[in-house]
């Protein structure tokens, strides 16, 4: 049976891609909306130490899918270094249960990191491969809504077993491991990896010859999505200023469930949107969505004004995560997607351990607002960017 439909719908690969994503995501954040508060109130962690173990665990995920992509281009497979990646993530989260200190917190979230990283840049080529190029579009909004789903549902689970088993920690996070595992289990038997053509020559992707072939185009893109990285360093800074707002212990997951519904319920609608609206516009709206909710955050860590913050934050992600990956894949040749995607990564990468370690360093000096506004200027610095690409090139598209 064939792997689309007649009617051109969405590969089914491509939804079983977005429920492996929901099920790790489901695992991984169980774990990481309780962990800021964890390292903070049981092992006695300063911000600027959360702040630079967030970045430098997030930037090891996104520099590694450099090196995953690459390889995925010239080996021309991408589905084994996903199941490697995802069996990595699997494997780190009874780590989290066991930790009785930094040490092992550190060794569990960079191994997690690494396997996201090993994962992230073939997964996404892989969609880019399956995915019809009129409806890439739409998805990469699935597969990020799905992802996203994910998201929001482990701070639920996160939640209802804090108030289940009395705020123990540890309880939480081993039965954050199950879903891990199904995961695994859902990408080696639900997703198939195109054919390739046979006899097809590969050839080293990071030759002078093959990234000559990288446009200018791709490199504005790259370049554009470092900026936004700096405008937005890790959510952990947001579960804190919620917690700083008086938010109990076991309701902090809150904070990632409203963020991760908005942009789940938004990332597929938008996604579609972007398949024939201008992807400028789109990115402009992001960027008045997180100036905004930064603003907000800076100016309260509670009530509704908090929530809305919260809610913009999602609805930024919305508007542009799942539209930089399609402007990614459009503006990269199909057989150096895992190159684009990873090289893409890597300098977001540099970027969110940048922003992440100076939004801890201004939290401790001088207080929590110190951080979002800095994450404002970074946000108005890239839509001035565009508007100056705009404005020289004379295209919204």
């Amino acid at each position: 049976m064939s792997d689309a439909t007649p009617r051109r719908r969405l590969p089914r690969s491509i939804w079983a891609l977005g429920f492996v994503s929901l099920l790790m995501d489901v695992s991984s954040e169980a774990i990481h909306s309780l962990l800021p508060v964890f390292m903070a109130t049981v092992l006695g962690a300063s911000m600027l130490t959360i702040g630079l173990l967030e970045g430098a665990a997030e930037a090891t995920a996104l520099m590694v899918k450099v090196f995953s992509g690459v390889l995925s281009d010239w080996w021309g497979r991408r589905k084994p270094l996903a199941v490697l990646g995802y069996g990595l993530g699997a494997l780190s989260k009874p780590l989290f249960a066991l930790a009785g200190g930094l040490g092992l917190i550190v060794t569990a979230r960079l191994l997690d990191r690494v396997g996201k990283g090993i994962r992230g840049a073939p997964r996404d080529a892989l969609v880019a491969d399956l995915a019809p190029p009129d409806k890439r579009g739409a998805a990469f909004g699935l597969r990020q809504s799905l992802d996203t789903a994910g998201a929001f549902l482990g701070p639920l689970l996160a939640m209802g077993g804090m108030l289940l088993w009395a705020n123990d920690f540890r309880a939480v996070f081993w039965a954050a491991t199950v879903p891990a595992l199904l995961c695994v289990a859902l990408l080696v038997w639900g997703v198939r990896e195109p054919e390739r053509a046979p006899g097809a020559v590969r050839s080293n992707p990071i030759r002078r010859k093959n990234l000559k072939r990288l446009t200018g185009a791709y490199w504005w893109v790259v370049g554009i999505g470092a900026v936004f990285t700096l405008a937005r360093f890790s959510e952990a800074f947001l579960v804190l200023r919620a917690q700083q707002g008086g938010l109990p212990l076991a309701a902090t997951p809150l904070v990632l469930i409203a963020l991760n519904l908005v942009f789940s319920a938004g990332a597929y609608p938008l996604g579609k949107l972007s398949d024939s609206m201008s992807h400028t516009r789109l990115l402009i709206a992001g960027l008045l969505a997180l100036i905004a909710a930064d603003g907000l955050l800076a100016w309260s860590n509670q009530g509704a004004v908090f929530w809305a913050g919260v809610a913009l934050w999602g609805l930024h992600m919305a508007l542009t995560q799942g539209l930089l990956a399609t402007l990614v894949a459009n503006a990269a040749p199909a057989d150096l997607r895992g190159t684009a995607f990873g090289v893409f990564n890597l300098a977001c990468g540099v970027s969110l351990l940048i922003a992440s370690g100076l939004a801890g360093w201004l939290w401790d000096r001088l207080g929590a607002s110190s951080t979002f506004l800095a994450g404002m200027g970074f946000a108005v610095l890239a839509l001035l960017a565009i508007a100056w690409r705009s404005r020289i090139t004379g295209r919204t598209t």
